[in-house]
């Protein structure tokens, strides 16, 4: 399943997830975003239950990418426990994203 993270619930939704969390930041807009959309739906259904796979409209959620210094999308932050553990900026093979979830996991 596929988040959709706002300020109103990333508190509950990641900060205090019991359960790793990927982070989209994205903008409608943005060609590479589009280009990484479905493998970021897909690692969403794969990884249903063990990573939380969620995506932040940075022009919908300012407030958030600006949290993170999100300066470029798209930016992947992964989050455990409450912390950014790790970050990714731009469109990327979908092997690496599949590296950084498993050393969360």
């Amino acid at each position: 399943m596929e988040y959709k993270f706002t300020k109103d619930n990333f508190d509950a939704e990641v900060l205090n997830s019991d359960v790793p969390v990927l982070i989209d930041f994205y903008a409608d807009w943005c060609g590479p975003c589009q280009m990484m959309g479905p493998v970021v739906k897909e690692l969403a259904s794969e990884y249903d239950g063990k990573v939380k796979i969620g995506k932040v409209n940075v022009d919908q959620q300012p407030e958030l990418a600006s949290k993170y210094g999100v300066r470029s999308i798209p930016y992947f932050a992964f989050i455990k426990e409450g912390n950014l553990c790790d970050d990714i900026t731009g469109s990327v093979p979908k092997s690496r994203l599949v590296s950084k979830l498993e050393a969360m996991v």
